[in-house]
Parts: C-alpha cells; structure tokens; sequence
C-alpha cells in the first residue's frame, strides 16, 4: 500500500470547478477546499501539523510566504485555494481590501463637515478613532462663547418693579 503524498492529498480535497469571482481582474473560477473547515471558512490542511489550506497552496506554487506579510484571498472567498487568487500582502493592505467596517473608515478622506482627513487636521482619540481637528476647535470655540454669553447676560430683576400708589404720589 502506497502512502500518498501532501500534494496528492491536497489535490484529492480541491473542487477546480468553483464560481467564478466576481472581483475585476480575478480570472478563472475559484478553486474551493472541500476538505475540513475551521468555524470562519477558511480550508484546514494536516501537514505533519494543521495549517490553513490557502497559504499551504501559496507555498506549494510562489515558496515560502515572506515574512511579516498576509495571503490574501484576491476573489475574497475563504475557501478558494487557487494559486492565482491568491497574493501575500501587509496586513494592512489585507484588512483595507476587505468590506468590513475598519476598511469602509480608513476609507473616509474627509470628516462629515467636509474638513480632509490628513496630518496637520487629524488627531486620534482616547479609543484610537480618528477626530477632525478643525471640527474639534470649532466646537470649543462655540462652548466658550455660550459660556460668555452665560455671563455677561442680563440680570433680570427678582421682583419687577411696578407702580404702587405710595410712589405714584410721591
């Protein structure tokens, strides 16, 4: 009894006949991991340990992922393992290709005053959120003068006067 290889038993847990992507300039139909799964999608591979299906097929075709960076599914399904949807990419520049909520934020250029989103007017908040500077010195200026206007009003008298006849005759 022969003992398959990895690249057989990986090629034996690949459906070549996958949607096609609807990414421009994705070409071809994703190959999908049929194999085991882990809870968000991605394909589970055993080779000697588990490791993720999408970067076991990047190594098989491109060598050893570079350090300090991603593969990234370019047709943005989890479970493809086509060496050609696939591309090794900062972790930033994996999270802003997504369309979660981070990547549609850093994507705001403006703030919703219309003030750019740039160094000199950007400043990061308490929570790591970005605030506009020029809104900010806007709002600041605007509590100060209500605070102003607070105290330099007019003292309205406690008891109005009116006109009693002791004084009309006086």
């Amino acid at each position: 009894m022969d003992r398959q290889t990895s690249a057989q038993r990986f090629a034996a847990k690949v459906n070549p006949r996958g949607p096609l992507a609807l990414i421009r300039g994705v070409l071809g139909p994703c190959y999908l991991w049929t194999g085991a799964q882990s809870q968000k999608g991605y394909g589970a591979f055993w080779d000697g340990r588990t490791v993720r299906a999408h970067r076991y097929a990047y190594e098989q075709a491109r060598g050893p992922i570079p350090a300090g960076l991603d593969v990234d599914h370019r047709c943005r399904r989890r479970a493809c393992v086509r060496p050609s949807h696939l591309r090794a990419i900062t972790h930033r520049e994996n999270i802003l290709a997504s369309s979660n909520h981070v990547a549609r934020r850093a994507a705001v250029t403006h703030c919703p005053a219309g003030h750019p989103y740039d160094d000199a007017n950007t400043y990061r908040a308490r929570n790591g959120t970005r605030k506009c500077r020029a809104c900010k010195n806007a709002a600041q200026r605007a509590a100060r003068a209500a605070i102003r206007e607070r105290h330099l009003a007019p003292i309205a008298h406690i008891r109005p006067r009116t006109a009693t006849p002791e004084r009309q005759a006086a």
